[in-house]
Formats: structure tokens, C-alpha cells, sequence
């Protein structure tokens, strides 16, 4: 993969009203959406599946170039997917990009760390790889280390932020998610967790101030959408609370993304979340929090794309394929910033994003996807 020159900088308002411009009177009204005073594409891509090989590598950059040509101007990885690689597309596509006259101010970059990530391909001896390269240099110590594989102490992170910075030749992310934080609580009680967290979220405010992330927030698949008593829940007021503590009502907890699809409702139904008095669903406590809600697994891997009864494809359009519809359910959804959506094809990226032109499904549309009767 070739080198690049590091693109400075972060997404700007300007610069995402800019990148808006371009498909004025082409995007359909409410596919761009403001949030923390930038403007992101209701679509987003993800760069979590594929093999760690440099076919698929050329792929992702190709598929990250078209999606942001064709209107998604939203990118997700994180530094454990495919060993590391997935954030070397990025920055080849970002490159790519960069040439062709799209500015590194007009594209949202959000990526994650906690996981200990592979560089490249799996090591033959992981405790030797893992002493080598965390313990030895004393980036981590085995007790910060939750089953082997999840770290976010402040080093920690420190270390996975400047390797993702290198990895996409950026000097600054626009989103810095936590990965999965849930992970620790196998682990570790409550008042360590919240002990762990607390010190993640000051090293991020840190890298706020220090020009290296924009935002920061917390990236889970299952914490956000357990009842309030099961051992791996997630608190979003009490995260809230724990960032506004270090940072005061201007903190940079500003984005969360957690599971949403046509099989994973939770976010939008459950009232699992506590704000104030009352519990409430994920979309409603993040909106009373000021926080953005970023969805994953729009399609659920692909199982949300093929197969859905044709009364919910009629309830959502009656679109032209699977994965539109699934993909329109979520981007449409009331909370929801940006529907993330794995595209390693161009061809991929073609198909959703010809939900371009496409307006969101109606509240009542949303619903009714419910009420059908097998």
C-alpha cells in the first residue's frame, strides 16, 4: 500500500457543508443530518468483515472512494478489524480521496480502540505477541488486561489512539469510540469498571484539548440493550454524569453507536435507560444527554438484506432490494444520526447508496413494520 503524506485536521462545519453542497438537488431532504454542528450522511460505511489479505484491502480503499463520491461521508473501523488493515484502507482511500479534491474537512473519520489488536495477521504465539508488544514495553500490565484481550487504561488507549492516527496518515480522528467496554465487566466488579472508564474519559478529554480527536464516545454491541440489572449493562446517565465531571457541561461524550436493525430493535422500543425520574429507550436518553447515536449492524452481517416479508418491504417503500430496506428501517429511525452499513464492493456501495435520492420512511411507516401480523 503506498505511503501518504498525514492529512491534517478534522471535519469542520464548513467543510461537511461543503461536501452537502455537492449533492444538492440530488439528496434526498433529511439524508444529511447536523449533529455536534457537522453534517453527516444518514449512511455511513463500515469496515468490520473480509479477509486480512491485501485483495480485500483494495477492495475496502475502492469501496471507501465510491461511497464517498456517491454521498457517504461517515467512515467506521476500528483498530482490531482484519488485524489492523481495515484502518490502513482508510488511509489509502483517504489519499485517494485527498487527490481527487475531497477535503479531509469534509469526511467524518470514527474509529475505536480496546481490543488488543494483530498487526496484519495473527501472530503464531498470541501470549508472546501480546507480551512483546503490550506488557514488555509496559504499554498494559496483565491486570488491566480483561480475558486476554481488552485494555483502556489511559497508556493504553494513548498507544491505540497514536497507532490508528498513523495507520489512516491522519493527525486527528472526529470520533473516538471505547470499544465495547462491556468486555471488562466479565471481568472486573462495577466500581472498578466505572474507575476504568473514568480514566479512559479523562485521557480522551486530554486528547480533545491536545487536537488529536474531535469527539469521543463509547462503541458496544451489547451494553446499551441489556436490562438495567444484567451484569453487562451500560449506564448512559451515568456516563454522561462521569464525562461532565471531567469536562463540564462543554465534554466531548458526544457519540455512542450500538446495534440497530430490523432484528435488534432495542434502541428504539426498550426503556432500559434511566434519565432522571423515568427509564426510557437509548434514542430518547442519548437525545435528553446531547448525545449522537450512531447505529451498527444495519444489516446485521447481511442477515437484515435478503429474505423480508414482502408486508414490511411494502411498509418501507417497496425498494428494489433486501438491503435497501433493511438500510431505510434504520436510517429512518427517530434518534438515529447515521445508519452504518459494512460495504466491501463497489457494487455494494452503488446499491445502498441509491437510497440517496430516497427520503426517510415515514414515523408511521416505522411503525406499522411492527404491527404485521405473520
Amino acid at each position: 500500500m503506498e505511503a501518504s503524506t498525514t492529512l491534517n485536521g478534522c471535519a469542520t462545519v464548513e467543510g461537511t457543508s461543503h461536501y452537502r453542497e455537492r449533492f444538492r438537488g440530488v439528496a434526498a431532504e433529511n439524508y444529511f443530518r447536523k449533529a455536534q454542528n457537522l453534517w453527516l450522511s444518514s449512511i455511513g460505511i463500515g469496515t468490520y468483515l473480509g479477509q486480512p489479505d491485501e485483495e480485500t484491502d483494495r477492495r475496502y480503499t475502492q469501496a471507501i472512494v465510491r461511497a464517498v463520491e456517491l454521498g457517504a461521508n461517515v467512515i467506521d473501523t476500528a483498530a482490531n478489524y482484519r488485524f489492523q488493515r481495515s484502518e490502513r484502507s482508510v488511509g489509502a482511500a483517504l489519499a485517494q480521496l485527498n487527490r481527487s479534491g475531497f477535503a479531509r474537512e469534509e469526511v467524518v473519520i470514527c474509529t475505536k480502540g480496546g481490543y488488543l489488536p494483530f498487526d496484519g495477521a495473527p501472530p503464531r504465539d498470541v501470549r508472546q505477541y501480546i507480551e512483546e508488544n503490550f506488557i514488555d514495553t509496559g504499554i498494559a500490565g496483565w491486570s488491566e488486561i480483561a480475558g486476554g484481550s481488552h485494555c483502556m487504561t489511559p497508556r493504553y488507549l494513548e498507544n491505540q489512539l497514536q497507532q490508528s492516527l498513523r495507520n489512516m496518515n491522519v493527525d486527528c480522528v472526529d470520533a473516538y469510540y471505547v470499544h465495547n467496554p462491556e468486555s471488562q465487566l466479565s471481568a472486573v466488579p462495577a466500581n472498578e469498571f466505572w474507575r476504568r472508564l473514568r480514566g479512559a474519559f479523562e485521557f480522551l478529554e486530554q486528547a480533545v484539548t491536545e487536537g488529536k480527536i474531535r469527539y469521543y464516545g463509547v462503541a458496544t454491541w451489547s451494553g446499551f440493550r441489556e436490562e438495567p440489572d444484567a451484569g453487562l449493562y451500560h449506564s448512559l446517565e451515568t456516563m454522561a454524569e462521569v464525562a461532565r465531571d471531567i469536562g463540564g457541561d462543554e465534554h466531548h461524550l458526544r457519540f455512542i453507536q450500538l446495534p440497530l436493525n430490523l432484528a435488534m430493535p432495542e434502541a428504539l422500543f426498550f426503556p432500559n435507560q434511566k434519565r432522571g425520574d423515568e427509564y426510557v429507550s437509548l434514542v430518547e436518553a442519548a437525545e435528553g444527554f446531547g448525545v449522537n447515536v450512531i447505529a451498527s449492524g444495519s444489516l446485521l452481517q447481511g442477515q437484515a438484506a435478503r429474505g423480508l416479508p414482502e408486508a414490511i418491504r411494502d411498509s418501507l417503500g417497496s425498494l428494489a432490494t433486501d438491503a435497501q430496506t433493511g438500510i431505510q428501517f434504520v436510517r429512518s429511525a427517530p434518534g438515529i444520526t447515521t445508519a452504518l452499513v459494512g460495504m466491501s464492493r463497489v457494487e455494494h456501495v452503488e446499491e445502498n447508496l441509491a437510497l440517496l435520492k430516497v427520503a426517510p420512511a415515514s414515523q408511521e411507516d416505522l411503525i406499522s413494520v411492527f404491527d404485521q401480523e405473520e
